[in-house]
């Protein structure tokens, strides 16, 4: 019985770290000294073991740049990457673009084309222009900070501060505040 309460402590725990809220990049010196001298460590569990394993067969070509590691830091990175991979088709993408992963496209389906194309934001793998603090592992909607100070709403949109203001005025319009 002690082996299926821990088993599904590891699964809980493995199925936690998966979800989009709790997304983190692992805790690893190299991992962070190496990929995040060039860009954000982005959370591991956003490809699959397979794609992290072709992606770091192929640094000469990494998206443009030549980001070539010594043989021994190259296996070191692979095997954390691959260690808190995520799992199945929604992490995996051809091209090893997390941008292109179904899990990606879902969660960004309702960002216009506008905001992709805003000079603040640049490109789909920029995600700090929008998840100002997806480098201290805060990958929530709460935390999105949308070009323009536009912030993501969990209902499915972007308000400005002035229309939250103006909402939450009408929301009050009739009502007593003397109680």
């Amino acid at each position: 019985m002690k082996w299926l309460a821990a088993l599904a402590l590891v699964f809980g725990s493995t199925m936690a770290y998966a979800d989009s809220d709790r997304l983190s990049a692992p805790n690893h010196p190299k991992l962070k000294a190496e990929c995040g001298s060039c860009h954000i460590v982005y959370p591991t569990q956003l490809l699959t073991a397979e794609n992290w394993q072709q992606m770091m067969g192929s640094l000469d070509k990494h998206f443009g740049a030549n980001a070539t590691l010594d043989a021994k830091t190259s296996k070191e990175i692979l095997d954390v990457l691959q260690r808190y991979a995520g799992a199945g088709a929604r992490n995996s993408a051809a091209s090893l673009r997390i941008s292109d992963t179904p899990w990606f496209n879902r969660e960004h389906r309702k960002v216009s084309k506008n905001t992709w194309s805003d000079p603040a934001v640049k490109s789909r793998s920029n995600c700090t222009a929008c998840h100002v603090d997806a480098e201290r592992g805060d990958w929530s909607e709460r935390g999105i900070r949308m070009p323009g100070g536009r912030q993501w709403e969990e209902r499915g949109g972007y308000r400005t501060g002035g229309q939250r203001e103006e909402e939450n005025e009408r929301s009050h319009e009739g009502k007593d505040d003397s109680d």
